[in-house]
């Protein structure tokens, strides 16, 4: 039986939970460098179809790469398509608009905003996954936006890479992907294309897709893994590829899955028995997942969490603040990230489940906007990234502590309970509880 197979992964899997299938390649990747040379060197291999989705697209530094091989694979005849959401990434530089119009990338923005903006509290369901499917048979899902990791939208250009992860995938799950992808790429651009002459050309294109994602194409992938594979040895400074992995794609959208991310934490929590390890960046969990997180410490399961440690935002920073010392108090660790920004949304449970992806807990992800993470039960992948997750919590968490979050002056302390107050009247407004 593989690694990835074993009983206790399927128990973590849980009756009534997402059905993980094996035969999956996995392949961790810790901040955008990894992931956009991985990106660049898919695309440019691309035969058929590029389909990219991300909040954040910053035409600057690394994340050029990206936008020069997505551009590579359009001029050689590959379909190219890419969505950004419009609160992320507001507009597009006029340069890259005329480069990608030349080359052919199709590209559409998520739910322009308009005139009145986010004052309509139904924009604030933005297109938050962060995704990309090579020809249906190499994907990537994670936390990573297609920005530099040393540029911020609000801190400015940051002294030390951002703290971010995604994975690399291959195998079964990819088909899913693919058509989620597909699905809100039509939706987004029919009416514009029923609108135009492009319409018929655009619709002849996605059949002639369709038809190329054929077994043939496949067999080429995996005979070109295994010549790839049969190489050369791994080198150990990369991270390692996991082969024969059970994984699945979990979606968090406002219509077939609204809570599907948050019940698979909270079934992985509840089956605890040794240890629970979360990082993730804006954590303002839930009355469900606090409760969830304090049981497992009461029954003597270790759980520690990396959140973030740099004032980004003043709802960001305070409003989990009452949150923390919550937990605290009911044997929580609790470490901020202090050497940059924590970008990441990732958790292992007793070295068996593990998921990557976008969803932060807190409202946003987890109530109003468009998500994707990984989920696998494979040991060997858990493992890799629970080590790497107790190394940044021993140095280069800074520990946080009930009795000092208590003894801060008086005004800090309002303004906690002010961001709070402020997160549950916004989600009042929106007709959510929290």
């Amino acid at each position: 039986m593989s690694a990835g197979g074993t009983g206790a992964a399927r128990r973590a899997a849980s009756p009534g939970g997402p059905v993980l299938r094996p035969g999956h390649r996995l392949r961790l990747l810790e901040g955008g460098q990894a992931l956009f040379v991985a990106m660049e060197q898919a695309i440019d291999r691309a035969r058929h179809l590029v389909h990219v989705e991300t909040y954040i697209f910053v035409f600057a530094h690394q994340a050029l790469m990206v936008a020069e091989a997505l551009e590579r694979a359009a001029r050689r005849g590959v379909e190219v398509r890419l969505v950004v959401d419009a609160v992320g990434t507001p507009e597009v530089p006029a340069e890259w608009r005329t480069r990608f119009g030349a080359a052919g990338v199709q590209w559409c923005q998520y739910a322009p905003l308009g005139r009145l903006g986010l004052l309509i509290p139904s924009r604030w369901r933005r297109l938050h996954r962060k995704l990309c499917v090579v020809d249906g048979v190499v994907g990537f899902c994670g936390g990573i936006n297609l920005i530099d990791d040393c540029d911020d939208v609000v801190l400015g250009r940051l002294p030390t890479p951002r703290l971010d992860y995604a994975v690399e995938v291959s195998g079964p799950l990819l088909a899913e992907m693919q058509a989620t992808m597909e699905r809100l790429w039509w939706r987004l651009t029919a009416m514009r294309y029923a609108q135009s002459r492009e319409f018929g050309a655009a619709w002849q294109s996605w059949q002639v897709a369709r038809a190329r994602r054929d077994p043939g194409l496949r067999r080429w992938w995996r005979a070109w893994l295994r010549a790839r594979d049969a190489g050369g040895r791994h080198d150990p400074a990369e991270p390692p590829t996991v082969v024969g992995a059970r994984a699945t794609v979990l979606w968090r959208d406002n219509v077939r899955h609204r809570h599907d991310i948050e019940h698979a934490y909270l079934r992985a929590i509840e089956r605890a028995r040794r240890e629970v390890v979360i990082a993730n960046a804006y954590f303002i969990p839930g009355r469900r997942l606090r409760h969830a997180l304090a049981r497992a410490a009461a029954r003597g399961v270790r759980v520690r969490l990396l959140v973030q440690g740099k004032y980004e935002r003043f709802l960001q920073y305070h409003a989990p603040r009452p949150v923390h010392a919550w937990l605290l108090r009911r044997g929580v660790e609790i470490r901020a990230y202090a050497p940059s920004s924590l970008h990441a949304k990732v958790a292992v449970v007793d070295e068996v489940w593990a998921t990557v992806g976008s969803t932060n807990l807190d409202p946003i992800s987890l109530l109003l906007a468009r998500e994707a993470n990984i989920v696998t039960t494979d040991r060997r992948f858990a493992r890799h990234l629970r080590e790497r997750l107790d190394h940044l919590l021993r140095e280069a968490g800074e520990p946080l502590e009930a009795g000092a979050l208590r003894q801060r002056r008086w005004h800090e302390r309002a303004r906690d309970w002010l961001a709070f107050a402020v997160m549950r009247a916004v989600l009042f407004l929106t007709g959510h509880r929290y």
